[in-house]
C-alpha cells in the first residue's frame, strides 16, 4: 500500500501512496483506519527494507506487535496523494520502535506509535 520510497537513511523513511478505488481498505469512499495503519507499517517496511537491502543481508519479516496512540483526524479519499513519514525511535531485539505520521499536503490524516516485531 505504497506506491513509491521517495526517501530514506537508517532512521527515517517517506512513502506515497494514491489512494484507488478498487483497494479492499476502502470504505465509503475514503481509506479505512486499517488502512492508514496498514500504510504506516509498510512505509516503515519499505525503508528497512532499502536499508537491508543495501547492506546485503536478508531481508527479514516483520508484523505489526502493537500500536500506541494510534490519532485518525481525517481519512484520505480516493484519489488523494497521501505521504507518509516514519522514524525509528528505537530497537531492541528483535522489536522496532516507530513513530509514523500521515500527510495530504499540508493537512495531517493520522499519527501513531508502532512496534514491529522482525522475525529472523
Amino acid at each position: 500500500m505504497i506506491d513509491e520510497l521517495v526517501s530514506c537513511n537508517e532512521t527515517c523513511s517517506i512513502t506515497t501512496f494514491q489512494v484507488k478505488a478498487e483497494n479492499v481498505l476502502i470504505r465509503n469512499g475514503k481509506l479505512s483506519e486499517a488502512g492508514i495503519t496498514e500504510n504506516i507499517a509498510q512505509t516503515a517496511a519499505a525503508g528497512l527494507g532499502y536499508i537491508t537491502l543495501r547492506s546485503n543481508s536478508p531481508i527479514e519479516i516483520g508484523y505489526i506487535a502493537a500500536v500506541k496512540n494510534l490519532e485518525i483526524f481525517v481519512q484520505p479519499e480516493v484519489g488523494d496523494v497521501i505521504e507518509t513519514n516514519v522514524t525509528i525511535i528505537n530497537r531492541v531485539f528483535d522489536v522496532t520502535i516507530i513513530s509514523g505520521s500521515v500527510k495530504c499536503g499540508d493537512i495531517l490524516l493520522a499519527k501513531c506509535e508502532m512496534k514491529i516485531f522482525l522475525k529472523k
